[in-house]
């Protein structure tokens, strides 16, 4: 075992001891290394004034390095260990192209928040070999805000800073150091009561996790983060899942789609689109690149939130959650996860390690939305993801109609998907659906909806969904 949190900051490997683990690496860096340039903001993950870049070792990755962007107001101090930490001071004295500029075009106005774009587009900039187009550079920095300055100038720098000589990396030091940190002892971390064990296989994880069902498991933290950061929570022990390579993969069996539950929400959402082109649009508004990068597919199904807008996707595709406790391993409905709000049916010591999608039959139509009070980064009033296989009469053979924000938990229309199994999906049999949505769930009102605004959206997703996948002719 190893008791000292390793990472590569300032161009070599760092060893830290001595501080709580659940410490953000903002508040690190601020407060112990005196490194100002990355900014408090928001503090939730939301305005990205807090981005850094995390280098991670992958063998696919250019020289074996990924680099992405991420908050670090919500990242913990040890899930630093075995990655490299870069900050807008690690550019350099002399300015770097994406810095030039958003100089030149004088995209920087009041400049609080000009890191945070900055390294958002030094990531981009290191991974990839050509400009980005509009509309990919209004994707990359959804998550970075700008309350002082137009944002035009500052998408224009994402591909001006192209103009300039190519100024990139050298990853080939960096991943030699993490290679030496991988080969050392997992890590086994206390400080001040509190712990951080990150076991680097399922088997130890497993172990792990029944020895100490207290313990708080964790991932990215894009959620947990908050629990410390705005909820004031002491934790006490973590076990981190972000160094077990296993809950990262992605199979097939006999046609089954398996992800593991370890997979960052990018990683996973580029295998869902790939396999469901409809859903490109649905993962470029769920949270922000920065978001999506440190979050996981498992964490964000695992902590129930009724808005967790992964659920009602996976729900429609016939997902179903992969759970192992010690040497037992069992598999589960996802509509059968959720139990109430925030509760789940995975048992103490019990983690949830994949996801199994089967292959959707021939005549099969898919969808999904989401409706929120403005398109990136924001939380979804309602998500609606329906699926059905129609014959070539236009009957409905099967249906799975699933929905976030409209209950305690995500969950599937089953009044709703009744009125429609059997019938071809025409005028009457959607107006029936519909009405049965409003037995099927009791929406709340909060800060994001009423409950009056819910159903009329549920609805007019319906509609959407009829009008676009319908193969009956209404004549009337």
């Amino acid at each position: 075992m190893r008791s000292d949190i390793r990472f590569w900051f300032r161009g070599e490997l760092r060893s830290v001891t001595g501080i709580s683990p659940q410490k953000t690496v903002l508040r690190w860096l601020r407060e112990d290394e005196n490194a100002l340039g990355t900014k408090e903001g928001c503090g939730e993950g939301d305005c990205g004034a807090c981005t850094v870049v995390i280098g991670s070792l992958e063998p696919l990755a250019s020289e074996g390095l990924r680099l992405r962007a991420v908050n670090s107001c919500l990242l913990f101090l040890p899930a630093l260990d075995g990655k490299a930490l870069f900050t807008i001071e690690d550019l350099g004295t002399a300015l770097h192209p994406v810095q030039r500029a958003l100089v030149d075009l004088h995209a920087s106005q009041c400049g609080f928040c000009t890191p945070g774009f900055a390294m958002s587009l030094w990531a981009d900039y290191q991974e990839r070999s050509s400009p980005p187009g509009r509309d990919e550079a209004v994707s990359l920095l959804s998550g970075n805000l700008c309350r002082c300055t137009g944002y035009r100038p500052i998408l224009e720098a994402a591909a001006a800073a192209w103009n300039y000589p190519e100024t990139k990396l050298n990853r080939v030091p960096v991943a030699t150091a993490l290679e030496s940190v991988r080969s050392l002892p997992a890590l086994t971390y206390r400080h001040g009561g509190q712990g951080w064990d990150a076991p680097r296989t399922v088997d130890e994880l497993c172990a792990l996790a029944e020895s100490q069902p207290e313990a708080q498991m964790v991932a990215g933290a894009t959620d947990v983060g908050l629990w410390v950061t705005k909820g004031l929570r002491d934790l006490g022990n973590f076990i981190s899942v972000a160094a077990v390579p296993e809950l990262k993969t992605v199979r097939y069996e006999e046609g089954d789609l398996l992800l593991g539950a370890g997979l960052s929400l990018t990683d996973a959402f580029r295998v869902l689109v790939a396999r469901h082109p409809e859903l490109s649009v649905w993962a470029d508004r769920f949270a922000s690149p920065p978001v999506r990068n440190a979050g996981t597919l498992g964490g964000n199904v695992a902590n129930g939130s009724p808005i967790g807008d992964s659920s009602p996707v996976l729900m429609a595709l016939g997902a179903s959650v992969v759970l192992r406790r010690g040497e037992r391993t069992r598999e589960l409905p996802l509509e059968k996860f959720f139990l109430g709000y925030q509760k789940t049916a995975r048992e103490p010591g019990e983690v949830l390690v994949a996801f199994r999608l089967p292959v959707l039959p021939p005549g099969s139509s898919f969808r999904a939305w989401k409706v929120s009070k403005r398109r990136d980064q924001d939380i979804s009033a309602v998500c609606g993801a329906f699926w059905l296989v129609q014959d070539t009469r236009g009957f409905v053979v099967e249906v799975r109609l699933a929905f976030g924000g409209m209950a305690a938990v995500p969950s599937r229309a089953g009044g709703a998907e009744g009125a429609l199994r059997g019938r071809p999906f025409h005028r009457e049999a959607l107006a029936e659906a519909q009405e049965a949505l409003d037995a099927d769930f009791a929406p709340l009102t909060d800060g994001r909806a009423t409950a009056d605004y819910r159903r009329t959206v549920a609805r007019n997703l319906l509609t959407r969904f009829q009008a676009e996948v319908s193969a009956w002719e209404d004549r009337s």
